[in-house]
């Protein structure tokens, strides 16, 4: 003969079961969109472009339509005039393309900065404007420098004339090859957001890395960021970029 608990036991036992299942959904959701999905070793980045030694792959993003990118690319300037122009965040219309304006905010700690900037987008399709949450730090093995961006929502309110970017993510690790090469190893997935294909986005995503880092090695070489050096704390945190006298 079959036998079966208490009313408020089985009562009980589903409330358990429902509360487990919620906590699973949350961590599998919590996982799907957490920052840092772009590793640097992934099996599925696929060879995709390479020109005057820029190298760039692609890969699929979980839960977007829209590719990631990585581009390695060793560059002909030293790590402190490429951070130089980094730690700028007036250059991004200087060397990131379709970057038409761009300004920093809320700098008051130099490995937390944040920086508005917008993006144009050819006609009839909206540009686009990002609020951006800039973490700078230095490997802990390494003399690597890491930035990782992120798009976030509260800082600026929204403006009518663009769309905004609220998921992005963006890490630039920068590693010195000696005093003047640089090895930058770039990784970007953006959700534009709004009305636009992503077969088209697609198509032209390896033009972002290409162009820009080609345009950064030469704003890096400029008078404008020579001579400048990398400021640490004393527990080895970054605490600026400074020209030196």
């Amino acid at each position: 003969m079959l036998s079966f608990a208490p009313h408020h036991e089985l009562v009980r036992v589903i409330l358990r079961f429902s509360t487990l299942l919620l906590a699973s959904l949350s961590l599998l959701i919590a996982s799907g969109t957490s920052r840092a999905e772009l590793l640097i070793e992934d099996e599925q980045w696929k060879r995709d472009y390479e020109k005057d030694g820029v190298v760039v792959y692609t890969r699929p993003f979980p839960g977007s339509d829209f590719q990631a990118f990585k581009a390695v690319y060793t560059l002909e300037a030293s790590i402190e005039d490429i951070m130089a122009v980094m730690s700028d965040p007036t250059s991004c219309t200087e060397w990131v393309l379709n970057c038409v304006e761009s300004w920093g905010f809320d700098d008051k700690q130099f490995s937390k900065r944040h920086a508005y900037s917008v993006n144009d987008l050819p006609w009839p399709v909206m540009d686009r404007d990002y609020v951006l949450e800039i973490n700078t730090s230095k490997a802990s093995d390494s003399d690597t420098i890491v930035m990782d961006l992120y798009a976030v929502d509260d800082k600026i309110a929204p403006n009518k004339s663009y769309v905004r970017v609220s998921k992005q993510e963006t890490h630039y690790h920068i590693k010195p090859l000696g005093d003047e090469q640089t090895e930058i190893v770039w990784l970007q997935h953006t959700e534009p957001g709004g009305a636009i294909p992503s077969w088209l986005v697609n198509a032209l995503i390896v033009d972002i890395p290409f162009k820009s880092l080609k345009a950064l090695e030469s704003l890096a070489n400029s008078d404008k960021y020579q001579d400048h050096q990398i400021q640490y704390s004393d527990d080895g945190e970054i605490t600026g970029v400074e020209k030196q006298p």
